[in-house]
């Protein structure tokens, strides 16, 4: 069985469209309906059924579903076993937003140098889900921030970026106290639920800061855009360029804030080791 092909067809069960499941798979549709019908041939029985342009799985489609992620596991697996411990193979890789556009380019531009024969595919997500899927076996690394409490004993850690918080204001803001500025202005909140606002809470709760409460988000580049037009201030940890284009923000370092740590989070053992610490390698590279 070729694996390609139940891979086509978790792809189309997933999106329940073969014109779908062809568009992610870099595929055509007639491509895509004859990897099924193979499929479906070598199995001896139907795997979908097709109503107008939408699929879904037959009863016996539902049970290859059911064990088709544990074998396109183990087929990947073997693979990086082939390799006899060479960085081949798949690699899987989680990172937030702002690790994809500051960090992340840099570092899979000198792995794809280096190790042309590990294909890397990469998951967007805030840093606790990123930390759950590592722990869970579902990710090989992970870029996010690191999180305030102890990391377990079978992962390791490498810090790629120390990031200070700053106070950003509009550019013509007059205020040179940072404090009397959150107290003033409407206060554009790093959400919460992220790891790196939670630091900016604490720095508010430690230095006893009240602020205008007007908006919180979790996305940094939109914060950012918003301090530009003179919505608000905010605080936001010094993320690694590029920041949007054509902003005119202060910046102001905070003294006796916490440093944000932006780095690379993996497990010390599994099929993959061999790619992942080729992965760790172009990190500490950078």
């Amino acid at each position: 069985m070729d694996v390609r092909f139940l891979e086509t067809f978790v792809m189309v069960a997933s999106c329940g469209s073969i014109a779908e499941a062809a568009r992610r798979l870099h595929l055509t549709p007639a491509a895509v309906a004859q990897r099924l019908r193979a499929l479906e041939h070598e199995l001896g029985h139907s795997l979908v059924n097709r109503v107008g342009r939408t699929v879904r799985p037959t009863p016996s489609g539902l049970a290859v579903l059911a064990r088709a992620g544990e074998l396109i596991e183990a087929v990947r697996d073997l693979k990086s076993a082939a390799a006899n411990d060479l960085p081949a193979g798949e690699l899987r890789l989680g990172a937030t937003a702002t690790a994809l556009t500051g960090l992340l380019p840099g570092i899979l531009a000198r792995l794809g140098e280096r190790y042309p024969r590990i294909e890397a595919f990469i998951r967007p997500g805030a840093s606790a889900d990123l930390y759950n899927s590592l722990l869970a076996g579902e990710l090989d690394a992970a870029v996010l921030v690191r999180p305030h409490f102890p990391l377990p004993k079978a992962a390791n850690w490498l810090t790629l970026r120390h990031e200070p918080l700053l106070l950003i204001t509009p550019a013509d803001s007059a205020l040179e106290d940072p404090h009397r500025a959150l107290a003033q202005l409407p206060f554009i909140r790093y959400d919460r639920n992220q790891w790196g606002g939670q630091i900016v809470e604490r720095y508010l709760r430690q230095h006893g800061v009240r602020v205008r409460e007007w908006l919180e988000l979790d996305a940094l580049d939109a914060i950012a855009a918003l301090v530009d037009r003179g919505l608000g201030v905010s605080i936001v940890p010094d993320w690694a360029p590029p920041w949007p284009e054509g902003l005119r923000l202060r910046r102001q370092r905070l003294a006796g804030g916490e440093v944000r740590q932006t780095g690379v989070l993996w497990g010390r053992s599994g099929p993959r080791i061999a790619a992942v610490q080729a992965f760790i390698e172009c990190c500490a590279a950078r």
